[in-house]
């Protein structure tokens, strides 16, 4: 999950839930049904503040060969190997008011964030039928949304993952350990301090370009019933080697998320998904 997602649960509820390849059976080409969830993060990443949100919103799941939208992202697949899986994605966070974050009070608020990039998938191992371990290395323009389209840098987030799978997908869990880098000015966005905002407390500030975090996941879901699935996670985020640590804006050195939901698939395709030698 990138730092710009830490503003939002829902992208957080859905990722925890990213499942292992089927090998029982496949898995239909589209699901389409209702998440709920509530979830406490920070307010924004390295804020002393934490924000509680619910969120209850309807779902789609796309397998196609190509174009995919399922509970890691969306976007186009444009390789699919035994080992290697690169796709163009997308992800969206929500806004964050500055008034509700006294280190930001009188600052502009946080928008809405859409994130836009390359990401390549790599298998590393595969130690039983029912796990594999893989290493993730997504690549995102940001934009803000507010007022027209904003560009507002880029981010990296390499991050090493280990999901296990029970029996006909009855359960999910993946356990991940990865690092957000963002350049100047997606650091800039969220920690730099233009002299118009400076004040006795918030000196001026300029960020630079380098590590914004580093990040242990554990999250996992649980079919309660066929159309209804329970799911969690739990995030430790670290910022004590953050290239922006003097940032006014940056109070604390670490934080932690953590969330809980249900799914329900309303109605889900009688065809299966194909797959890529299909």
């Amino acid at each position: 999950m990138s730092v710009a997602r830490t503003l939002l649960a829902a992208s957080t509820l859905l990722a925890a839930m990213a499942p292992v390849r089927a090998v029982e059976q496949p898995l239909p080409l589209w699901e389409a049904g209702v998440f709920g969830g509530t979830a406490v993060t920070p307010a924004y990443p390295g804020a002393s503040e934490r924000s509680t949100r619910s969120l209850a919103l309807p779902y789609l799941i796309y397998r196609g060969k190509v174009l995919r939208a399922d509970r890691s992202g969306v976007g186009a697949r444009l390789l699919d190997t035994d080992r290697l899986d690169f796709d163009i994605g997308f992800a969206l966070s929500l806004p964050a008011r500055s008034s509700d974050v006294p280190a930001r009070r009188g600052m502009p608020d946080l928008g809405t964030l859409v994130e836009f990039g390359p990401r390549l998938k790599i298998k590393l191992a595969e130690p039983t039928q029912h796990s594999r371990l893989g290493l993730e290395l997504p690549l995102r323009a940001v934009i803000e949304a507010r007022g027209g389209l904003h560009r507002q840098g880029a981010m990296f987030e390499p991050r090493l993952v280990y999901a296990l799978q029970g029996e006909q997908q009855a359960w999910h869990v993946d356990a991940s350990v990865g690092a957000v880098l963002g350049n100047a000015a997606i650091n800039d966005y969220l920690y730099g301090v233009s002299p118009a905002f400076a004040t006795d407390g918030r000196p001026a500030y300029a960020a630079k370009s380098g590590l914004m975090l580093t990040h242990l996941g554990l999250g996992g879901s649980y079919r309660l019933q066929r159309d209804w699935r329970a799911f969690a996670f739990l995030r430790y985020d670290n910022y004590t080697g953050a290239a922006n640590r003097s940032s006014p804006l940056l109070r604390q050195n670490s934080g932690t998320s953590a969330g809980i939901g249900l799914m329900w698939t309303w109605q889900r395709s009688s065809r299966p998904a194909r797959g890529p030698d299909d």
